[in-house]
């Protein structure tokens, strides 16, 4: 089974939201509670099954370190992490594509 932590970023493999970028807050058995800081804020967090995601082994330290310390997360932080790492994975596509 995949390691899963809250505060690793994951992304939707499944459903209506497939494809998005998450932040995970919560892990249970069967299930997490994903938060993007934008449509899915830390007081109305989407939840979905593990299996239909994808762990993205690179935590969002912010959040991480809000969660350690049992601080309230923010949701700013957050949707600013997620808006980062997606132009990040934009600029990668790019990149190889135009070494193809």
């Amino acid at each position: 089974m995949v390691r899963m932590e809250q505060g690793m970023l994951a992304r939707s493999i499944a459903g209506h939201d497939r494809g998005r970028l998450y932040v995970i807050i919560r892990v249970e058995t069967e299930y997490v509670w994903l938060v993007d800081g934008i449509l899915r804020t830390v007081d109305k967090p989407k939840k979905k099954r593990i299996r239909h995601i994808q762990v993205i082994h690179q935590y969002a330290e912010p959040v991480r370190k809000a969660l350690k310390e049992k601080e309230p997360l923010q949701n700013e932080p957050i949707k600013q992490i997620i808006q980062s790492e997606s132009r990040k994975r934009r600029e990668d596509k790019h990149v190889e594509s135009r070494c193809n």
